[in-house]
């Protein structure tokens, strides 16, 4: 019952020699159109199209800066607000409970001494 596939000639037995393709040998390098036309155009450029060049890239640069600089400037205004808030609330407790405890041991001296008084008379 057992009968032999047919004969695949597309599938290589083992006494063929299977050859890979050659892979084309790379071009030479060659520098890219767009930086061709880029050096063509840059190099009869005068000093007042320089100028402008100039002044174009430092806005875009200076625009694309300035939300990153105004992130750090608020994250830093933040820190140094919350660093000034807590040692004023430090000193404010502190200040509040020196208070709070002259003021009751007035209160509470004060309050003894009727107390006496009272009981003497």
């Amino acid at each position: 019952m057992s009968q032999s596939p047919a004969f695949d000639p597309s599938i290589p037995v083992l006494t063929e020699v299977v050859t890979e393709p050659v892979a084309p040998a790379p071009a030479p390098a060659q520098e890219p159109v767009a930086e061709q036309l880029e050096r063509r155009a840059t190099e009869r450029w005068t000093g007042e199209e320089w100028s402008v060049l100039e002044r174009r890239v430092t806005e875009r640069v200076l625009q694309q800066l300035q939300g990153r600089v105004d992130f750090v400037l608020e994250q830093r205004v933040r820190d140094a607000m919350a660093d000034a808030m807590q040692r004023t609330l430090e000193t404010f407790t502190a200040d509040l409970r020196e208070g709070l405890h002259e003021a009751l041991g007035e209160i509470v001296g004060q309050a003894v001494a009727k107390e006496i008084e009272y009981l003497r008379s």
